[in-house]
């Protein structure tokens, strides 16, 4: 008899259907993971509330890949989840260090941290809920120039990339709208290249990103795992996600349960 799948496995499933079907109808996925049909409603009602579908009449249809809410909009979804990725991530920061950290909602939870409880540290963003965030505490911020998204809260273009490639950071924390197996990826194309920028000024980089992005890819890649130090999540990947973060040497770091300064890493 064969294993009855769990929530979390019954899910990226049906998102990895959705890449090639373009509609997924609820007795079909029932039949195929033996489950009741109020079951696989679930299933798409968390998907369709985290942003990852579109529910459609009797089932669910893939959600557009160059498309995703403001970041005042994401700021109200999956917020504990955030806040202890952020605490994780934080565990991660000496004193003294230069960082670099992009625009986003689970960036902006760090700075907040940082904030908090950062020492000595220089801080270079493209973000403005960043650079307010961290004015809570005493460290030196570093805003670049650009031309300005309100959507995103954050400036980009060339004028951004330019400045960002005049420094040395020790350590970057960047967001995504997705990580997959063949690599992490954004919608906002402005965004992705403010990313690599980052990646490449830095001397270790972490991607800070929720369960609900993995398995995702939108528009434009970013960067293959391989240019990733860590992941800082609330969940472990599960399947060909965590093999790729294992054969690229990513380091997974956990999320606590409750928050606190500690941090779980976990070599995956």
């Amino acid at each position: 008899m064969a294993r009855r799948l769990q929530k979390d496995e019954r899910r990226a499933r049906i998102l990895d259907a959705l890449r090639y079907t373009p509609h997924l109808r609820i007795a079909s996925l029932a039949q195929q993971f033996a489950v009741t049909t109020e079951t696989v409603r679930r299933d798409l009602d968390a998907l369709s509330e985290m942003g990852l579908v579109d529910r459609a009449h009797g089932g669910a249809v893939a959600r557009p890949m160059g498309i995703q809410p403001s970041i005042s909009e994401r700021e109200q979804s999956t917020v504990d989840e955030r806040r202890r990725i952020a605490v994780a991530a934080a565990g991660l920061v000496s004193p003294g260090q230069v960082l670099m950290i992009d625009a986003g909602s689970t960036t902006t939870q760090l700075a907040w941290q940082l904030g908090a409880t950062g020492e000595g540290l220089t801080v270079i963003t493209n973000s403005y809920p960043v650079a307010s965030a961290l004015a809570a505490g005493s460290l030196r911020s570093i805003l670049c120039p650009g031309d300005f998204n309100g959507r995103e809260g954050g400036v980009f273009g060339q004028d951004t990339s330019e400045f960002l490639s005049r420094f040395h950071g020790n350590v970057a924390f960047i967001g995504a709208s997705g990580i997959a197996a063949d690599g992490i990826s954004d919608v906002n194309r402005e965004a992705t290249w403010v990313k690599r920028v980052m990646l490449a000024r830095c001397e270790r980089v972490y991607l800070l990103v929720d369960h609900t992005k993995f398995n995702v890819r939108v528009l434009e890649v970013v960067a293959p795992l391989d240019h990733l130090d860590g992941i800082v999540t609330d969940q472990a990947p599960q399947g060909p996600l965590a093999e790729q973060l294992r054969k690229a040497e990513v380091e997974v770091h956990l999320a606590p349960q409750v928050s606190s300064a500690g941090r779980a890493a976990v070599n995956l």
